[in-house]
Parts: structure tokens; C-alpha cells; sequence
């Protein structure tokens, strides 16, 4: 699967569980909707990702990728009900990083 650097940067530091890495793969003013909330900016994506990974220690692995539309689809495992599922992200990526992410199901 040839996904984008970023997105493949942002797998990696997810299993990993690196939030601050995670959020620098977005821009300063990017935007994250999941769990039907918004998180707006860097910092606040951190938090976010870092309360996610405390709580279900979700790992990622990419199944397909839409390159026309910046969609991964991705096997996510972790300590939440209903582990596996497969989320789809929807990106919006400019100079090399993520300026918008949508989780859905």
C-alpha cells in the first residue's frame, strides 16, 4: 500500500503510542473530529490522543487507501468494546501535513 509519508509517520507513532510525535504529524491549526467532538489545534490534538491512548491503547493497521480521496481504512485493536474494528480516516493533508481528520465507521 503506498500511503502518504505523513499518514504513514502517524501509524507508527500511534502503535507506538507517542502522542506528542502523533501531533506533530498535523499542522498548528488542524482539526480532528472523533467520538463526535472537534479537536482544534496541536496541542489540543496531544491531549486528545494521549487521553485515547491511556484509555484504550489503540493500535492501527492499515488495510486499504483511497489515494483519490485521502481515506485509510484501518483494522484498529485495542481495550475499547467491539476491538477489532475497521475506522475509516478521512484526511486533508497540505505541505506535508494533516490539516484535517474525520474518524467514522
Amino acid at each position: 500500500m503506498n500511503l502518504p509519508k505523513v499518514i504513514e509517520e502517524l501509524v507508527k507513532t500511534q502503535n507506538e503510542f507517542d502522542s506528542s510525535a502523533y501531533a506533530n504529524c498535523f499542522a498548528e491549526d488542524a482539526q480532528v473530529f472523533d467520538e463526535g467532538k472537534t479537536h482544534i489545534g496541536k496541542a489540543e490534538i496531544e491531549k486528545w490522543i494521549d487521553k485515547s491512548n491511556r484509555d484504550y491503547k489503540a493500535t492501527m493497521e492499515p488495510v486499504a487507501y483511497d489515494e483519490k480521496e485521502d481515506i485509510l481504512s484501518a483494522k484498529i485493536a485495542g481495550t475499547f468494546p467491539g476491538s477489532p474494528l475497521v475506522l475509516k480516516f478521512h484526511f486533508t493533508i497540505a505541505d506535508g501535513k494533516i490539516q484535517s481528520l474525520k474518524v467514522t465507521e
